[in-house]
């Protein structure tokens, strides 16, 4: 290795180092989640991958002087989400599109996913929905993984049905339809075979909050409890449900026992919650057992 070559890595670590410490001091992030945010902010400022970010150490270090990626780091510095400047999220091994407009997709959701391919078969027709669907990532994933169910994706915000259309685009996910809406209302009665949802579930005094205050508050909080959108969705349910439809929604790691009171109080049967990774109830659903 040429002493060019080694004076232009050992610039690159530097630089590296350098901005890494800074967002550990503004953040209190763990040393390795801040060199990976700041190697991530420069290869989307270069639009390289991690492979050429190492084997091209001179481009980094320009990059760590390049006016993207100052303005990228200093609007990560200032508390917004890296998603959100990145304008992109994983989602059920799909990437998709996010903007302040929607929430950033988690991997617990993940479950509600897999709950609900597991009630639809391979080759399964018929249609479900996707209440406060954001980005589309979940009535998406859905979509990809059953092309011949149609899936209706809801969202009061018009700019994160934006964002979803474009996602929808992305991954030519047809068999979705996007609409414009306050949950279930103008959806027929028996129309659905099925309803999915993360609707928000944070409770208005929750302490963890102001860590999320560059999302939308709206698509977070849901009263005093954090179950005010569960009760209207769980009472709209069963007269857009056909027989047998089922209903799956997220909800608080906390929260998996008024949920399940609130189905069985709603008529719903075979009332269960399921576990994420983290072994927390996550996601609770049931039955309507007949039509609406």
């Amino acid at each position: 290795m040429s002493g060019e070559q080694t004076d232009s890595r050992d610039a690159t670590a530097e630089a590296l180092r350098r901005d890494a410490r800074r967002l550990q001091g503004a953040l209190g992030l763990h040393a390795r989640q801040a060199r990976l945010e700041v190697e991530r902010l420069l290869m989307h400022a270069l639009g390289i991958g991690r492979a050429q970010l190492i084997a091209h150490p001179e481009k980094a270090a320009l990059a760590a002087t390049d006016v993207r990626y100052a303005a990228m780091l200093a609007r990560r510095l200032a508390g917004e989400p890296l998603d959100y400047i990145l304008s992109r999220r994983e989602f059920y091994g799909l990437e998709f599109e996010i903007s302040p407009a929607v929430l950033i997709p988690r991997a617990d959701t993940e479950l509600l996913v897999e709950l609900a391919l597991a009630r639809v078969p391979p080759d399964g027709r018929g249609c479900i929905a996707d209440l406060g669907t954001g980005s589309g990532c979940v009535a998406i994933a859905i979509a990809c993984a059953r092309p011949g169910l149609r899936v209706l994706a809801i969202d009061r915000s018009r700019e994160a049905l934006r964002v979803a259309a474009r996602n929808r685009l992305r991954h030519r996910a047809y068999n979705v339809l996007l609409a414009q809406g306050d949950w279930l209302a103008g959806v027929a009665p028996g129309a659905l075979c099925g309803i999915v949802s993360n609707p928000p579930y944070v409770r208005s005094d929750d302490p963890h909050l102001p860590a999320l205050a560059r999302e939308p508050q709206t698509s977070l909080v849901s009263g005093a409890d954090g179950l005010q959108d569960w009760r209207h969705i769980v009472l709209q349910a069963p007269r857009c449900l056909a027989a047998h439809g089922w209903l799956l929604m997220e909800h608080g790691y906390d929260q998996a026992a008024s949920c399940r009171a609130l189905l069985d109080s709603g008529g719903f049967a075979d009332v269960f919650s399921a576990r994420d990774l983290g072994g927390h109830e996550r996601v609770s659903g049931g039955s309507a057992g007949r039509g609406g």
